[in-house]
């Protein structure tokens, strides 16, 4: 999965250049975001997206921090129809929008929804996951490590014997595996500009996932650091 946006600098051009260049397109999830007000600034932007990606089509396109999210979505729906697009979601970032995400789940068609949570910030469990995993709506966690600020919390600290139960071996490994412990999560989209962190980061998937109980047990511990 490539999660891109119009307003991440080139990133849907390279996306589309070296997915061409390799010929990997088959492979790859594509999903991008409209981020602009108005029923043709929105069609515009996202025929843009297209372009960029050098693609037919786009297996998610996500109305970006809720904007005119209505008029977007009318314009999604006939696009799914026409096999343009595959799935539909919304995103934000701030748990201040989560209950208007919640409504927009009730009442709208939703494949994807897009939040934060993390270890520290954890709004997003009290309503806004179980809604979403009792609806069957699927879960893209963005800031898992809050930018960078988990991990300077952590600088220099040892992790704790026991997560190696778990097979974690550096606290990025720690930090996504709570939140993919999490039944609701389907996806965590960890940004980063060093190919050793992704690797790193791809790591996670190995090993067991914490129960519940070891769950707990990580937000206690990074309470105390």
């Amino acid at each position: 999965m490539i999660d891109s946006s119009p307003m991440y600098g080139s990133s849907e051009s390279v996306v589309g250049d070296l997915s061409g260049e390799l010929r990997i397109r088959s492979s790859l999830f594509m999903a991008t975001k409209v981020w602009t007000s108005g029923e043709q600034s929105g069609i515009d932007q996202m025929n843009d997206s297209f372009h960029k990606m050098k693609t037919s089509v786009i297996d998610l396109m996500q109305v970006h921090n809720l904007v005119d999210v209505k008029t977007h979505l009318k314009t999604l729906y006939q696009w799914k129809e026409q096999g343009r697009i595959r799935y539909i979601g919304i995103t934000h970032y701030l748990p201040s929008y989560y209950g208007e995400m919640q409504q927009l789940i009730q009442k709208e068609k939703l494949d994807f929804i897009q939040c934060c949570y993390n270890i520290q910030t954890t709004d997003a469990e009290k309503q806004l996951l179980p809604l979403a995993k009792d609806k069957g709506v699927a879960v893209i966690v963005n800031r898992p490590f809050l930018e960078g600020a988990l991990l300077q919390d952590v600088n220099g600290k040892s992790l704790p014997e026991w997560t190696k139960d778990s097979g974690i071996t550096s606290w990025a490994q720690f930090f996504l595996k709570f939140i993919l412990a999490n039944p609701a999560v389907t996806c965590v989209i960890p940004g980063t500009s060093n190919p050793l962190h992704l690797l790193e980061n791809i790591e996670t998937g190995n090993g067991f996932y914490p129960d519940d109980k070891t769950r707990k047990r990580m937000a206690d511990h990074f309470r105390t650091l």
